[in-house]
């Protein structure tokens, strides 16, 4: 069974509501998953980070592959640290947007994310697990 980390910004509801989409895809395809504030918790002040930081790190070595939500104002600093690391361990990298064509616009993705994920938009997400799981 495949195993994926699911990134993406955290801080409102509405954006743990995209990558818990994100999560449902890929347990409907038979992944295992790992989103970062079920499973690890998300840091409030006055809290010890460290836990949450080698929680996720750990995850990260664990999964086959990283999905990232790549938001249209730009990628939380939390997520761009993610997909470095990934990148680091060869891990593949999904990254999605929610539209292809507006990549080259204002407050997109930086030189070095967007060199190290495969973009693709949500409505192709099925398919392209599918192409990872065989």
């Amino acid at each position: 069974m495949k195993k994926a980390y699911i990134a993406g910004k955290l801080w409102e509801v509405k954006d743990r509501v995209k990558v818990e989409e994100i999560d449902k895809i890929c347990k409907d395809l038979g992944m295992k998953t790992f989103l970062p504030h079920r499973d690890a918790g998300i840091y409030d002040e006055g809290m010890d980070p460290l836990p949450i930081f080698k929680k996720d790190r750990d995850m990260i070595d664990w999964c086959d592959i990283m999905i990232a939500l790549l938001d249209w104002e730009g990628i939380s600093s939390g997520t761009a640290w993610e997909l470095g690391y990934a990148h680091a361990k060869n891990k593949p990298i999904i990254g999605i947007v929610e539209d292809k064509k507006s990549l080259n616009k204002k407050y997109r993705i930086c030189v070095m994310c967007f060199n190290s994920v495969k973009i693709i938009e949500m409505k192709n997400l099925k398919k392209e697990i599918e192409k990872f799981k065989y």
